[in-house]
């Protein structure tokens, strides 16, 4: 059976992932790539290096999120997300790195995974990658799909 998630649907399995597909599209180019995050109930809360999706989104800021669970190819679910990108600095970005790190520090295990520091944005940009750029997606329309096959 095919459907269609509900709200509450949504939420869950956006609150219960870890990791996603963030889509962004600059220059000519899109770009979509795999990210760390944590959802608060409102917006989508990431961390980066210094890189393409970041000069990409600071071009563009409006992207696309999608993440999946799937326990095989008959019983999954889907959430894509359109909305913008703001780059968080000062207290704002401080909560959300604490937001993460409760839910993400059971997780981490690698280096690039670790949400940092956030520091002042100009100092960010002067390392050219040695900190996180904390970011959020602020939603403006989502949808959800699913299958789950019967016995």
């Amino acid at each position: 059976m095919l459907g269609k998630l509900s709200d509450k649907q949504i939420d869950e399995l956006l609150f219960s992932q870890s990791i996603g597909r963030l889509g962004c599209y600059a220059d000519g180019k899109i770009y979509v790539v795999p990210v760390t995050y944590v959802y608060d109930g409102q917006n989508i809360i990431c961390h980066s290096r210094e890189g393409m999706k970041l000069e990409m989104m600071r071009k563009n800021p409006d992207v696309c999120f999608e993440v999946d669970k799937m326990e095989n190819m008959a019983n999954w679910q889907s959430v894509i997300a359109w909305g913008t990108f703001v780059e968080l600095n000062g207290e704002e970005a401080e909560l959300a790195i604490q937001k993460m790190l409760m839910k993400l520090q059971p997780q981490l295990t690698s280096e690039t995974a670790r949400p940092h520091d956030p520091g002042n944005s100009e100092e960010r940009r002067a390392t050219r990658g040695l900190t996180a750029i904390i970011y959020q997606i602020v939603i403006k329309e989502r949808t959800g799909r699913f299958e789950k096959h019967l016995k």
